[in-house]
């Protein structure tokens, strides 16, 4: 029986190489039954490495891993379930066409004689949601179910095969703030039931919320162990990137200057309405509101993805016209979508190929690719956007995660826009890469180009905007500019869709 404070998990000096690079460079970590331990770093530092080999993806090169005092049987996803370890990423993967009873046992059905017990699945899935404070009912179909509610099946399926420690991925990077709330009640609830949780977030605020211990790592290597109580925000910033970071939020003043984007009534009825707003030359205009308040649609129906049913948008007084993203960039719009995975990059292409491919009509002779001028380009914004990268044609797959945001960034920055439209531009990136993006965004707002920047991180939207919009339930509810704008005002429009004095 695991008893409270009981050791789980000891890394010790745990090494990993992938080919020359070197991912993990001796890398510690302990983990104790009934608590929360957050691993931070930067992205690149090693901590998805880490994960991956204790969820059984990879296999380490050296070092030692101790689980419940036995040697961990590393290279096997399966072993590390049969181990009691379980990982829940933060993008759930549910069979949205099956029962949340059935993706809660999927591959593990109960049996009644060589007849499946489905009674007894929902039951026990039941029991499970209940015990983690959520009323799901096991019958329905998970398609259609929330962000949050798949995390909730998802760490009812590893409970139901009796793991001990839970892996958490950038969970939260996906819910909204009420979202969010509902998952630290079910973490706490899992600390109850002395079970570990491995939590992996750059939202530094949720880290200090809900963690009893932090593990920084930088370089590969962990750099400190504390209790929260034992150390504070500006220590932990400290140790993930080096050095202190003094300007999270570079803001630079800029000469404001004619309207370049104008919108104006527009109307999609699923998602928006009657939206009207213009963007000035050398502005930073930001969305702001809940997740589902309509903030990324708007976007993307200004730059053509989407199409809407009335209103307009004006590029510099003239008519866009509506549902085409090749006119849009004839025009000199770029927009640096919310999900860059999925939306924003080729991940099997080389980082060279994915910072070019929006540049080709520069970059070809008689219509054939010049890769001399290709390589030069990739090269620039490398050394521009400090992406880094072994290998020009590396995948981008390879990439952390804030090197594949820079890399978006590059492919929209290389085609020189008027006006930059960035969703989410910061998610999943780690604190000194989201002070990089901040001042490349900045770059570019003081260069004259109008931006129109969508973020659910109140501090960003504060530290960066000159005007901030607050949508809410598709609905544009209020404006502030930067001088008035409070994070309680912002709040306070998203919930109740009213403006505060």
């Amino acid at each position: 029986m695991v008893k409270k404070g009981d050791l789980l998990l000891e890394m010790n000096k745990v090494q990993k190489r992938f080919g020359g690079a070197v991912a993990l460079k001796g890398t510690d970590l302990k983990i104790r039954a009934g608590e929360i331990h957050a691993l931070l770093g930067e992205n690149g530092a090693g901590k998805s490495t880490m994960l991956k080999i204790l969820a059984g993806v990879h296999i380490n090169d050296g070092g030692t891993i101790k689980l419940g005092g036995q040697d961990f049987i590393t290279g096997s996803p399966q072993a590390s379930i049969e181990q009691g370890i379980a990982v829940i990423y933060q993008e759930p993967s549910l069979f949205l066409d099956l029962s949340l009873a059935e993706n809660v046992f999927i591959g593990r059905q109960p049996k009644k004689g060589k007849i499946i017990d489905w009674k007894f699945a929902q039951s026990e899935a039941a029991r499970l949601f209940k015990e983690l404070g959520v009323e799901l009912d096991p019958k329905r179909q998970a398609r259609g179910l929330s962000i949050a509610d798949q995390q909730v099946v998802e760490i009812a399926k590893a409970l139901s095969m009796n793991a001990n420690i839970i892996l958490m991925d950038e969970p939260t990077a996906a819910l909204s703030a009420s979202e969010v709330e509902r998952l630290m009640t079910v973490m706490k609830s899992l600390k109850t039931s002395n079970k570990a949780v491995i939590f992996v977030s750059h939202r530094l605020d949720e880290v200090f919320a809900i963690s009893d211990y932090i593990t920084v790592m930088r370089d590969g290597a962990t750099v400190s162990e504390a209790s929260v109580g034992d150390t504070n925000l500006q220590k932990v910033i400290k140790e993930m990137v080096g050095r202190e970071l003094t300007e999270l939020f570079p803001k630079t003043e800029n000469k404001i200057g004619a309207v370049v984007l104008e919108v104006t009534d527009l109307t999609n009825p699923a998602y928006f309405r009657n939206i009207s707003f213009n963007v000035k030359k050398g502005e930073i205009v930001a969305l702001a509101g809940l997740v589902g308040a309509g903030r990324s649609e708007v976007a993307r129906a200004i730059f053509g993805v989407d199409k809407y049913e009335s209103g307009s948008v004006k590029i510099n007084g003239e008519v866009l016209p509506a549902g085409s993203p090749i006119i849009s960039m004839e025009r000199k719009i770029a927009l640096v979508p919310e999900d860059r995975r999925q939306q924003g990059l080729f991940m099997i292409a080389g980082v060279n190929r994915n910072i070019s491919m929006e540049s080709f009509g520069k970059l070809t002779d008689r219509g054939l690719l010049n890769f001399k001028r290709e390589r030069e380009l990739t090269n620039t914004w490398r050394d521009k956007l400090s992406i880094k990268f072994n290998n020009q044609a590396d995948p981008v797959d390879r990439l952390s995660g804030g090197n594949q945001q820079k890399t978006v960034l590059a492919k929209w920055l290389a085609t020189d826009p008027d006006i930059l439209i960035v969703d989410e531009p910061t998610r999943g990136i780690d604190v000194a890469t989201k002070a990089e993006v901040h001042r490349l965004v900045n770059q570019a707002a003081s260069e004259g180009k109008a931006v129109l920047m969508i973020s659910s991180e109140l501090p960003e939207v504060l530290g960066m905007a000159d005007r901030i919009i607050v949508m809410r339930e598709g609905r544009q509810v209020a404006e502030y500019s930067r001088k008035e704008a409070t994070q309680e005002k912002i709040i306070a429009a998203a919930t109740t869709g009213k403006k505060s004095a």
